[in-house]
């Protein structure tokens, strides 16, 4: 039934796609070139509706008797609160602040009426437990509007973002299956099959841009799902969820370090995104968004690998992972030209290694 479901999902994003790009152009939500814009063409920038509906539909024929459960209800009333938001910002470029006061409506009602919230965690070479209690609610909150926010910061090429969602959908719906969550697995699965009919129209060369709307639509979802996958477990498997998330929560851990020691404000966009950077090495539109999927299904490995290891193994793994994120944060000047500690630390050490060596 699940692949049957996915099918229709697939081919309902395709049909449907078509005649939300029309509706873009009809109201107005068109996304116009400028200097920080990477297309030269209008484009439309509501794609994200059709994912949307496609998903929508998919819930109603592959779950139908859990939206009477307050799990599945909060999810869906959240992520047509994030639509919504999107829908006007698309159509509007409404302000920052109203914008965030949409996700926190979103974040808040899966909170608090869905109780989808991260509540303890099992301490590391103990046995004890650290319960976050009152705190359990504002640390909920800054995961799911940090990571529906970071989606949304790599939407800059065609079919980026959603590409990159595919493949933590995949990774997601796979863990559900090794922690032996069906919801998750089903919701996610519904979720890919919506995205990837969609990219359809949106890889390279872009016929429609998701906007916001698809952005922080994917984003919601993502966070919450992987909440609803991995909360209250160990502390070395609560890290799964940031790992699959690796590209757009990296992406934006330098942003903001970038804008800082730029000392320029946090929320100011610039030019010097992971796919800034690649195209400034002289990759093409398409080899970027190619490499990017790639390191995203890297990070998607790891994971897995990682959700199966022993705890000094995950530690390893954890350490290694985040040298070569900053090597390649260094290497293709994800913070700054200039930025370099850990690669010069490196050829720090050769250098000794060789002046040792001619002695």
């Amino acid at each position: 039934m699940i692949y049957l479901t996915m099918l229709i999902c697939l081919i309902s994003s395709i049909l449907i796609t078509p005649v939300v790009k029309k509706l873009a152009f009809l109201v107005g939500a068109t996304d116009k070139p400028n200097q920080r814009k990477v297309h030269q063409n209008i484009m439309p920038r509501l794609g994200g509706l059709a994912i949307y509906i496609s998903f929508v539909v998919g819930i109603f024929i592959m779950l139908p008797e859990h939206l009477i459960d307050n799990t599945l209800s909060s999810i869906m009333i959240g992520c047509t609160i994030i639509v919504i938001t999107g829908i006007f910002d698309d159509i509007f470029e409404i302000s920052p602040k109203l914008k965030l006061f949409g996700q926190l409506a979103a974040a808040l009602v899966v909170i608090v009426w869905g109780d989808i919230k991260v509540e303890f965690i099992n301490l590391p070479f103990t046995d004890g437990i650290l319960e976050f209690g009152y705190m359990s609610v504002p640390i909920t909150l800054l995961w799911i509007i940090g990571i529906t926010n970071a989606i949304n910061l790599i939407d800059g090429l065609d079919g980026l973002a959603a590409g990159v969602s595919s493949i933590a959908l995949i990774t997601i719906s796979f863990m559900g299956i090794l922690f032996g969550n069906p919801f998750v697995t089903i919701v996610a699965a519904i979720l890919l099959a919506s995205t990837i009919g969609f990219l359809f129209y949106n890889f390279h060369p872009a016929k429609i841009f998701m906007g916001d709307t698809g952005a922080l639509f994917l984003g919601y979802m993502i966070a919450v799902l992987s909440l609803l996958g991995f909360k209250n477990v160990a502390f070395i498997s609560f890290i799964i969820p940031i790992i699959i998330l690796g590209v757009p929560i990296s992406d934006t851990f330098f942003a903001i370090m970038r804008r800082i020691l730029n000392k320029k404000p946090i929320m100011q966009p610039d030019k010097s995104h992971l796919h800034h950077c690649l195209l400034g090495l002289g990759f093409s539109h398409r080899q970027t968004v190619l490499i990017i999927y790639a390191i995203a299904a890297f990070f998607g490995l790891v994971a897995i690998i990682f959700s199966q290891a022993k705890l000094l193994g995950s530690i390893v793994l954890i350490i290694t992972l985040l040298i070569l994120i900053e090597a390649l944060a260094e290497k293709i000047g994800l913070v700054g030209k200039n930025y370099k500690p850990l690669l010069n630390f490196l050829k720090g050490i050769r250098y000794s290694k060789l002046k040792t060596n001619n002695k």
